[in-house]
């Protein structure tokens, strides 16, 4: 299948690593050029190189997605340099744990705010292209109880909601809007590998509530990503689409 993706251009906030940096691959094999941004700057600069290497138009830079002016002012900057974006993606996300003031204020900050401001940057570059797409990332966390109260769950729950909400608005634009809520997703660069090697019982405990019997991989979810961002999914938006193994156990009409 014809993705439709070569040529086309993609701003991917926190793609440096994880499953970002697999949506990276799989657009920029698809043909698609893709300005990308992280925390490190050393793993940025990796992560262009690999996606050069794929004969496609890519750059990026370390910036600090909480930064109100710096992180809208690069989207600027990298759809300026791409000329033109059809895909808006952010992978920025934050799980401190933590039910506390400091705790919610951290997941608010570093993770909704960045994804908002972001869209509202890259808004004016998706207006002009016949293709726009933004896919917004939420976590099964977010539709069923995991580890008790805490922020990262209740704000994930409120991306799906904002997402489709963005859907409404922007159709009339012909801009799609949707959402993908992976289950636990296992990359050597992602958290899990950290969790499996410090936090044993606590990885096998989750392990054991996937009826798969194994976590999901940063290609799986890449895979389903590409697709429902490419213009061959035209016609998707204002969707959720759980990818988790059929961990969560409840039923979505």
């Amino acid at each position: 299948m014809d993705l439709g993706l070569k040529g086309r251009k993609a701003i991917l906030a926190g793609a440096n690593a994880s499953i970002g940096l697999a949506v990276a691959r799989i657009l920029a094999a698809e043909g698609c050029d893709i300005a990308l941004c992280g925390r490190t700057q050393g793993k940025v600069d990796s992560a262009v190189a690999e996606l050069s290497a794929l004969g496609v138009n890519a750059f990026g830079a370390s910036v600090d997605v909480t930064d109100a002016n710096a992180f809208p002012a690069w989207i600027a900057h990298a759809a300026g340099q791409l000329g033109g974006c059809d895909i808006f993606i952010s992978f920025v996300s934050v799980n401190p744990g933590a039910d506390t003031v400091e705790g919610w204020n951290t997941v608010f900050n570093g993770d909704i705010l960045p994804l908002v401001r972001g869209i509202q940057a890259a808004l004016p570059w998706l207006e002009k292209s016949d293709a726009g797409s933004i896919v917004t990332i939420s976590s099964t966390g977010a539709v069923e109880e995991f580890m008790g109260p805490q922020p990262y769950n209740a704000l994930k729950a409120a991306l799906i909601n904002y997402s489709a909400a963005l859907a409404q608005k922007h159709a009339p634009q012909g801009i799609r809007v949707n959402c993908v809520t992976p289950g636990p997703v296992f990359t050597t660069d992602g958290p899990w590998q950290y969790i499996k090697d410090n936090m044993t019982d606590f990885h096998d405990s989750v392990l054991q509530q996937i009826p798969f019997g194994r976590m999901g991989t940063g290609e799986e979810i890449g895979k389903a990503i590409a697709f429902i961002a490419s213009p061959a999914c035209r016609y998707m938006t204002g969707a959720n689409v759980r990818i988790d193994g059929s961990m969560t156990k409840g039923v979505s009409f």
